[in-house]
């Protein structure tokens, strides 16, 4: 029989429905947003010489991308990659900016470009408002000069002002424990090699006055042939040498002044040596070159750095780079930035961010820090040692220390007017 009580709960049921439905029709974004997908664009560099820069992003990005949809997406919105291949060029990276946001519908950004491109780049999200985040250029001037940063912007990479700092404190004691007192410089002519070269040459002088360099040689960024820069090095005679080319052009450059025998006749710095993507393409790596880390999977020598440079080789059947690093633990301040601030809105992760702290096998104490006042990633690892031919490659690594490196980058922006 069909009782009084039994209608009564129907309608009930009824009328909760409808307020439900209603509930739901009144806030559509909410539910709207629980259930779209959220799209994150990238520019990067996918062909040429430096291809390398951005296949080993992607790849990074991709892998931890699977992590976090994994755990529910960010604040509940999977996470869908739209990559565009910039080809080096910053006019392109600017283009395929504008097209990610206003063609694709991404509404974040992750800017895996050279320096080059990351101006370019810079310039876009500063007129368009989308959260962006920087993975790979160095420059330390994209986000220490206040005229060039933007709120909207953060960089989680290295930069050249931290690198010079440890590499110029590194290099001194050598240079004072072997008597090397005349230099010479090899860099990629373009922002990120001038700017790093010479904050390197100013905090070697720094710790050891007695250096000079007497020569530079600035050969372009992609540059096919190196014959006459090594000529006029070997012609120079310095007792050492100082050099930031990276990717294709540092692995071109050594092969090409190995068949001189160049690295016998003086002690070589090179920055970007101690990186897979130079160390296991060189033809006949040269012993004893000094190198700032980039990345090595025994530096930070924790399990956890370890794990992740075998499981990232079991997956792609190579090594991660300096700018896999780079654009994974961007990925980590993305997802611990969204569920800090329980969203997937651009200006809400981007409070989030600001002074944001994470644990991170990148870290130099298992930590990393993006520094509030000027959106730059903090407490990496970094440090300097020198190479051999097998692996570890690179099996001691002197740490950098992390309190003389900012106190004296608060100087340098004191000095540059970026304080």
């Amino acid at each position: 029989m069909f009782s009084k009580h039994k209608a009564l709960d129907r309608r009930s049921v009824i009328k909760g429905a409808a307020t439900s439905a209603a509930a739901l029709l009144a806030t559509p974004h909410i539910a709207g947003a629980q259930a779209k997908v959220i799209k994150i664009g990238m520019p990067t560099i996918l062909s040429g010489r430096v291809a390398q820069l951005g296949t080993s992003s992607r790849n990074a990005v991709m892998m931890e991308v699977e992590k976090i949809n994994a755990q529910g997406g960010l604040a509940g919105r999977t996470i869908e990659v739209v990559v565009r291949d910039s080809k080096g060029q910053p006019q392109e990276a600017a283009r395929v900016s504008r097209e990610l946001i206003n063609t694709d519908g991404c509404e974040i950004l992750i800017d895996a470009e050279a320096s080059s491109g990351s101006f370019a780049v810079q310039e876009v999200v500063k007129d368009l408002g989308v959260l962006c985040i920087h993975t790979c250029s160095e420059t330390s001037s994209l986000t220490a000069d206040p005229k060039i940063r933007v709120p909207n912007a953060f960089r989680v990479c290295r930069q050249g002002i931290h690198d010079s700092i440890a590499g110029g404190e590194y290099a001194a004691k050598i240079s004072l424990a072997k008597g090397l007192k005349t230099w010479a410089t090899c860099s990629p002519d373009y922002a990120y090699g001038r700017d790093s070269t010479q904050l390197f040459v100013e905090y070697l002088k720094l710790f050891n006055p007695a250096v000079e360099v007497t020569t530079e040689t600035w050969p372009k960024l992609f540059q096919p042939d190196y014959t006459e820069v090594i000529t006029k090095l070997l012609q120079a005679k310095p007792q050492a040498l100082y050099s930031c080319l990276w990717g294709g052009d540092l692995t071109s450059w050594i092969d090409q002044a190995s068949i001189y025998a160049m690295f016998g006749q003086m002690e070589v710095f090179a920055i970007n040596m101690a990186d897979y993507t130079a160390l296991t393409v060189v033809k006949n790596l040269p012993k004893g070159i000094h190198s700032g880390n980039r990345y090595i999977k025994t530096f930070p020598k924790t399990e956890r750095n370890a794990k992740y440079g075998d499981a990232y080789r079991a997956k792609y059947n190579e090594y991660p780079t300096n700018w896999s690093w780079e654009n994974a633990a961007a990925m980590q301040f993305l997802a611990a930035a969204s569920k800090k601030a329980n969203s997937a809105d651009g200006k809400q992760i981007a409070e989030a961010l600001r002074g944001l702290k994470i644990e991170s096998e990148f870290g130099q104490d298992g930590t990393m820090t993006m520094r509030a006042e000027d959106q730059t990633v903090i407490g990496y690892a970094i440090g300097w040692g020198t190479t051999i031919a097998q692996e570890p490659y690179v099996p001691e690594i002197t740490a950098g220390n992390w309190a003389k490196i900012l106190e004296l980058e608060t100087a340098w922006k004191k000095k540059s007017g970026y304080l």
